[in-house]
């Protein structure tokens, strides 16, 4: 059976907050199941969110400097994709992959490859760009807490507009002179776009909080923020 590769990246925060977010992890494992009946054959690849956050502020306050700091990140990450991969049983590939040929074997394998962070001073946006890049998939979902991208924050102007479909020159402007600190990543950060730009890699973002938000993005491109690559 043929199957199109796709890469699904999920925000930590939606899978680890104050508390684990079971409810969650269990939908977002059904809608890859989903997908998967479907003929698609994803990879994951889950942030650390705000544990990560808390590990990496008590890290910094000790001493550890940026790279110890992403290190942190990285393990946090590799934690919130096993409980993802616990979640999706036999769909799912059983180990969390370390490097960028550990999951390309993986996925290989015809199994829901589930990662975490890679390497230290990359984000798992840029993570997710990469895995779209090696495995040939022509579609990232970006499933995050917001309804989409907007010109500004929305949550510090309330004149901010949701974009419904840009190009990923637009997004890139948007996002230039982000941050680039351990743990403060922004939506998108410039690195993962630069990757999606060159590789002509079709961007959704998806708000996570609604249910079917996977489903829809991957089978019907129905989501928040479409981004699509310029023309050659």
């Amino acid at each position: 059976m043929l199957t199109t590769p796709v890469v699904v990246k999920i925000g930590g925060h939606l899978v680890a907050a104050e508390d684990i977010l079971e409810e969650n992890i269990r939908r977002f494992s059904e809608e890859l199941r989903e997908i998967v009946d479907k003929g698609y054959l994803p990879v994951v690849v889950v942030g650390g969110g705000l544990l990560a956050r808390k590990y990496i502020r008590v890290a910094r306050t000790l001493g550890g400097n940026e790279a110890f700091c992403d290190l942190l990140g990285i393990e946090v990450s590799r934690l919130n994709a096993r409980l993802l991969i616990a979640s999706l049983g036999s769909y799912a590939y059983p180990l969390v992959p370390k490097t960028y040929e550990e999951l390309v074997e993986a996925h290989s394998q015809g199994k829901v490859v589930v990662s975490g962070g890679i390497q230290p001073g990359q984000s798992t946006n840029a993570v997710a760009a990469v895995a779209a890049e090696l495995i040939g998939a022509e579609l990232l979902v970006n499933v995050t807490n917001v309804e989409g991208v907007y010109t500004t924050p929305p949550d510090k102007d309330p004149k901010a507009k949701k974009l419904e479909r840009i190009t990923t020159s637009q997004l890139i402007k948007l996002i230039e002179g982000g941050s680039f600190y351990a743990g403060e990543y922004e939506l998108f950060d410039l690195v993962a776009a630069k990757i999606v730009e060159r590789s002509k890699i079709v961007v959704a973002f998806a708000d996570g909080r609604k249910p079917g938000s996977i489903k829809n993005a991957v089978t019907q491109r129905i989501c928040g923020t479409l981004v699509i690559p310029e023309e050659s």
